[in-house]
């Protein structure tokens, strides 16, 4: 496969057992996605698809589009031109399929809420707005923070928490809402090794499970311990689908230039090839 722009990319397995899935109806499709802000395009002409069952590392340097793609997914980022689809249907309508895990620098951590409270947020699309959280969606919420090992914390201020604790509990948020799709904005980024482990343990359990998992990611060293499929990024899509075809030699040095030397051997053991 090339690692210029892939007009279909995201080769992963299929997302029923069937037989393949067109890309219109795969879970999550891009089609000519341009996107920015009042500063101009960031992503031009963005066409990816996304396998259910997968775990995508976003991949490229500061600057590169990692976080304006996911957040333009979302809607949060205005897109300038082409689609999004989830599931055959536009995004906007598909919004409670989709999880989203923002970066810590976009959170208000003085807001005054719990570690629970922040889990419960997840199940709002159940509960209904402006609706009181029950017995039973506090349960579920704190079962979340549990699996995510929050649970002795769940009555402590987000504030007040580790930054690691802090994106465990947005991760338990993502959780609750019982998503098709995951999307993580540097999910990794100043966490704890152990928050680090827990984390992708836990996305990999749910990609297993047959979700659509994708994270920004900056560490190209553990791109081929934790993810199975990459999408490469450097204002336009350089490389997408498994480790293969996309986390080589060629699409790191077509996106970040002069890669750095520890992400020679990642990228040559996934490949098969320095």
């Amino acid at each position: 496969m090339a690692v210029e722009t892939l007009a279909r990319a995201g080769r992963g397995p299929a997302a029923r057992p069937g037989g393949p899935l067109s890309d219109a109806g795969a879970p999550l499709h891009v089609g000519g996605l341009t996107a920015g802000y009042d500063s101009g395009p960031v992503l031009r002409d963005v066409d990816y698809t996304a396998r259910a069952g997968t775990l995508t590392a976003v991949l490229g340097p500061n600057g590169a589009g990692k976080s304006t793609f996911l957040k333009a997914v979302l809607g949060l980022a205005p897109r300038l031109a082409g689609h999004v689809r989830v599931f055959g249907r536009p995004a906007g309508a598909q919004s409670g399929r989709i999880a989203y895990v923002p970066q810590r620098s976009d959170v208000d951590w003085d807001f005054p809420a719990s570690a629970l409270d922040v889990a419960a947020m997840g199940l709002y699309g159940r509960i209904g707005w402006l609706r009181p959280v029950r017995r039973r969606h506090r349960a579920r919420a704190l079962e979340m923070l549990d699996r995510v090992g929050l649970a002795d914390l769940a009555d402590r201020r987000i504030g007040a928490l580790s930054g690691g604790q802090r994106q465990r509990a947005f991760i338990a948020r993502a959780l609750a809402q019982e998503a098709d799709i995951y999307l993580l904005d540097e999910p990794l980024a100043g966490v704890d090794a152990a928050t680090e482990v827990r984390a992708m343990d836990i996305l990999r359990a749910e990609a297993a499970a047959g979700r659509t998992v994708l994270a920004s990611h900056h560490d190209l060293s553990t791109v081929a311990d934790y993810f199975t499929h990459a999408l490469v990024l450097n204002g336009r899509a350089v490389a997408a689908g498994p480790l293969a075809e996309a986390f080589v030699p060629a699409a790191l040095d077509a996106a970040y230039g002069a890669r750095p030397a520890r992400a020679r051997h990642g990228a040559g053991a996934a490949a098969g090839a320095d």
